[in-house]
């Protein structure tokens, strides 16, 4: 572990910066800084709650020396001018996905990364759950035989309903916001993807936000890919902004030769994992340590510390990251043209949680 702590600033106070604050402060071998935004007055609550001080920008906050890494939590567009920034002023990076939205800026940004020597890791970083740890080792052991299938669902709700921003998210899609979960899950278990079938549509292009002001969406609501693995694993992935939480199909289900394993969530780190002998009924499988109730986003800063204490690469690369893209980018190409789509780059694996194997 870390003898020195790894200073951490926080660049982007929406929604999702107080959860990793919060995870970031209980980790020793890390120590938050302080936090950015372009509206100040986010990350003054942000430190209120927190600790730390108010960068008055980013440049401000990339000029202290003090600072060690950036997380990245602005939104998904502008990814890849911010981790440009940062990597240029010589920090490493952890950003939210996902990392960019063309497979050129992607590559781009991690081929920087290796220019300067530093590190790049992505969100997200889930399979590093106690559940997601517990059915990958379950996968590994062959406790469903081999696995040919996998169905992963997404059924993320309509934003509006929640989030005080909704536009962005439907900017992008449900397919690169939160489509690259289980395509980061089953990339992590099985490898890398090599082609694409798939069909999208825009459900219900006129909404209204909490505000009653009304909204008009272009990209895709709901995206339906048949992503085929180097491994011969075949994988039906639905992504959409229509269907809510409440929808039964959840998860994910590898479906093996000798039976069936399913997680409850692709993101819970208390997620229900089950496992079913071919034709028989699902049952627990206990996890392989405790979990975390929820999410603890502050896992994946805390990983790249150890990484750099003990002088070994760090499991969440940004060339996993920029492979998911990759997928993303042949999804959406798939279903414009009507056709499949060739999957073609690679990544370092990573390997379990020592706690995991």
């Amino acid at each position: 572990m870390t003898t020195e702590k790894l200073r951490v600033g926080i660049v982007g106070c929406g929604n999702i910066a107080g959860p990793y604050a919060k995870t970031i402060k209980p980790f020793p071998q890390l120590e938050f800084m302080g936090a950015t935004d372009v509206m100040l007055e986010r990350a003054q609550a942000l430190v209120d709650q927190y600790g730390g001080k108010v960068y008055a920008s980013i440049e401000e906050m990339l000029a202290d020396p003090a600072i060690d890494l950036i997380v990245n939590l602005t939104i998904h567009h502008a990814h890849p001018a911010v981790i440009t920034q940062c990597l240029n002023a010589g920090k490493h990076v952890h950003s939210e996905k996902p990392l960019a939205m063309s497979v050129e800026d992607a590559q781009k940004l991690v081929a920087l990364a290796q220019e300067k020597g530093l590190r790049l890791s992505c969100s997200p970083i889930t399979y590093m759950g106690e559940a997601q740890q517990t059915i990958w080792k379950a996968i590994r052991d062959g406790q469903a035989g081999q696995v040919r299938v996998v169905y992963a669902e997404v059924n993320w709700g309509r934003i509006e309903a929640w989030h005080p921003n909704p536009g962005p998210f439907y900017d992008v899609g449900a397919l690169f916001d939160v489509g690259v979960y289980p395509l980061t899950l089953v990339t992590t278990f099985f490898g890398p993807a090599r082609r694409v079938t798939a069909f999208g549509k825009v459900l219900h292009p006129d909404r209204v936000t909490k505000e009653g002001v009304k909204f008009h969406i272009d990209t895709p609501d709901w995206v339906v890919a048949a992503v085929e693995l180097a491994n011969g694993t075949v994988v039906r992935l639905t992504t959409n902004f229509y269907v809510g939480h409440h929808g039964k199909q959840k998860g994910l289900e590898f479906h093996g030769d000798l039976g069936s394993l399913w997680i409850g969530s692709f993101q819970d780190f208390h997620a229900p994992v089950e496992f079913a002998e071919f034709g028989k009924t699902y049952a627990p499988v206990p996890y392989v340590r405790e979990p975390f109730q929820g999410i603890e986003w502050g896992r994946s800063v805390a990983e790249i510390a150890d990484a750099i204490a003990e002088g070994r690469p760090q499991r969440a690369t940004g060339a996993q990251a920029a492979h998911v893209v990759e997928i993303c980018c042949a999804i959406v190409e798939s279903y414009k043209q009507g056709k499949p789509v060739d999957v073609t780059s690679d990544f370092p694996a990573p390997w379990p949680m020592e706690w995991g194997q």
